[in-house]
């Protein structure tokens, strides 16, 4: 049998290299061998350099203006109870007025 590990987004065993990366054809996921355990590290940051973490109260740094929506989340509101996700977006929340939202860490200062 294969000596390669599995697939760390989807857990798929039937990996193969493709020059010096390894590649999940079920799922189309592409790493570098040993890139896996650095992945799962990530660490997210604020504008200011802060570290953020799941449930951690911050506060929006500019005016945004929301796709879809005829509103703008002004500077200086506070989201609370924050949730961090690997996505172009880091951070799921709800804002009071708005609802559910993705933010990305550039835009936002830890309380």
């Amino acid at each position: 049998m294969s000596s390669l590990p599995t697939c760390p987004q989807c857990g798929s065993e039937f990996t193969y290299e493709d020059g010096s990366n390894l590649v999940c054809p079920e799922c189309a996921h592409e790493w570098a061998p040993g890139a896996a355990a650095v992945d799962a590290a990530r660490v997210y940051r604020d504008a200011a350099g802060n570290v953020l973490q799941d449930g951690d109260t911050v506060t929006v740094i500019k005016d945004l203006k929301p796709k879809g929506s005829g509103g703008v989340i002004k500077q200086g509101t506070k989201v609370k109870n924050i949730r961090l996700v690997d996505s172009d977006h880091d951070i799921d929340c709800k804002i009071e007025g708005f609802g559910a939202m993705s933010l990305k860490s550039e835009f936002v200062r830890k309380v």
